[in-house]
């Protein structure tokens, strides 16, 4: 009896793992692989602007693209809160239902509110990312999260660089149409739709659904385990909603965003991802300007997605290894990769061939993701699970609102509604802009590295005068006992 009245002032051991985890990161990671099969994803835009559509670059450019952008900040927050409370597998499959919306309304859409509408559920399946990004976490113990999360971006990396490779050889080698590719796009999101019907829901997740038992390997989270004892803690005899672990978990947040690597990695992330992903979108519409073409075979966008993925991968890879004081060489690491990467979008908008503007693009991508496995281990080095889901979360929902002011301001047609090339001329001032306040903060950072060593210098200084003054004092002393006696 007393046993079991002391079960729950303490936690719980570690469960067992299910037996059957490795089939369920297997099949997961297979969906992951699945989803990305989209051959057609590298050739909307000059589908858009080809022949089956006929739209004009400035409809794409002012009044459909950015859409994309609105839609995102709009549901980032509600699907980053639902994920959790529904425990991942609706909103997996409310993604395959976008993906689906996405391909119906290019092959049979053909106004721009149809083209807008297809931009508002891209914007669904890019919100909805989370769902499989945490899904891992529901299937092993915590001792495995770093391999397994490597497993299963691995897997969409490899899906990606399979459907762009598909794509271009569709295109090039099989002559394929580009709304043949959407066919096939559709018939590989209706397959996706039907794995995530056999994806199994989890018992618990991150921040909601943690009273639930635990029946697959996870552990408590350390927030279950703050203010242990005999009676309830506060937070548990406040209100229901004061009760959320995510409201705690912002409060906690508060007291740590101080840390100088977490704040310098979450600012990065912020102002230079919101860049990184005006790119992505418009790129496609400049290598239109640069090289205009009504053969499809000349099109490359595929070939140019896939060396895109492939060096990004590589990249993120290497950083893995790249062993440096990153308290002292952080700010100049970024302030270097942000100037190379400012270089190549003034060689993207300067040149006119298009092979420079493939070679830029795929480099500017790769110097991005080699910064992001160290950013995500600079941010979460120092914090739990859920808080570095809610730290990555409101980063990345704050660069998202910064690509949504940009893109009001720069690109949609109630703004200055600026062509391709000239947004691509912002996008280098802002990217050089970034650079130099980067460089700046490394300046900064030596000074005080400088001004905080030189103390570190001087007491050793003393300490050998006081040492020797001792010396001397212990001497005299004796000379003085020994005249005495």
């Amino acid at each position: 009896m007393s046993t079991q009245g002391e079960k729950p002032e303490n936690q719980p051991p570690d469960p067992p793992p299910d037996p059957r985890w490795k089939l369920l990161v297997f099949y997961l990671c297979f969906y992951g692989f699945m989803s990305q099969i989209r051959p057609g994803e590298s050739f909307i835009t000059p589908y858009l602007l080809g022949a089956e559509k006929n739209f004009t670059k400035e409809e794409v450019t002012n009044e459909i693209t950015p859409v994309l952008s609105y839609s995102y900040m709009a549901v980032l927050v509600p699907i980053f809160l639902l994920t959790d409370y529904l425990r991942y597998k609706p909103v997996l499959v409310l993604q395959s239902l976008s993906h689906i919306s996405i391909w119906l309304l290019l092959i049979f859409g053909s106004s721009i509110l149809a083209m807008q509408f297809m931009e508002f559920f891209y914007g669904i399946t890019m919100a909805a990312r989370v769902a499989y990004s945490s899904y891992i976490f529901s299937l092993v113990s915590p001792s495995r999260y770093q391999r397994m999360a490597s497993y299963s971006r691995s897997s969409v990396l490899m899906g990606v660089f399979t459907s762009s490779v598909l794509g271009q050889l569709c295109v090039t080698v099989g002559g394929t149409t580009f709304m043949t590719l959407n066919y096939i796009s559709l018939g590989f999101m209706c397959f996706a739709l039907i794995l995530t019907l056999f994806l199994e829901r989890p018992k618990r997740s991150l921040f909601f659904n943690r009273s639930d038992p635990v029946c697959n390997g996870t552990s408590p989270a350390e927030l279950d385990k703050m203010n242990p004892g005999p009676e309830k803690p506060e937070w548990q005899k406040a209100t229901a909603w004061q009760n959320l672990v995510i409201i705690r978990m912002l409060k906690e947040l508060a007291s740590i965003v101080r840390l100088p690597q977490l704040r310098l990695w979450s600012l990065w992330w912020i102002f230079n991802s919101a860049g990184y992903y005006l790119i992505l979108y418009y790129v496609h519409i400049l290598w239109n300007d640069i090289y205009s073409t009504t053969d499809n075979r000349k099109v490359y966008n595929g070939g140019v997605e896939a060396a895109s993925t492939l060096l990004g991968a590589i990249t993120s890879f290497a950083a893995g290894y790249v062993k440096i004081r990153w308290t002292l060489w952080s700010e100049l690491v970024i302030a270097v990769v942000t100037a190379f990467q400012a270089g190549l979008l003034l060689l993207m908008s300067m040149t006119g061939n298009i092979w420079l503007c493939y070679v830029g693009y795929i480099l500017f991508r790769g110097s991005y993701q080699f910064l992001v496995p160290i950013a995500i281990f600079q941010i979460a080095a120092s914090l739990s699970k859920e808080l570095c889901a809610l730290v990555f979360g409101i980063n990345t929902f704050l660069a998202t609102v910064l690509k949504t002011i940009i893109t009001i301001i720069i690109t949609d047609k109630r703004g200055l509604a600026l062509s391709v090339h000239p947004q691509f001329y912002v996008y280098f001032g802002y990217f050089t802009l970034l650079a130099v306040v980067y460089l700046a903060a490394t300046v900064y950072v030596a000074m005080r590295h400088n001004v905080c060593r030189k103390p570190q210098e001087a007491p050793p200084a003393k300490e050998l005068c006081s040492t020797a003054i001792e010396a001397l004092g212990k001497d005299k002393s004796t000379e003085l006992a020994s005249s005495e006696a």
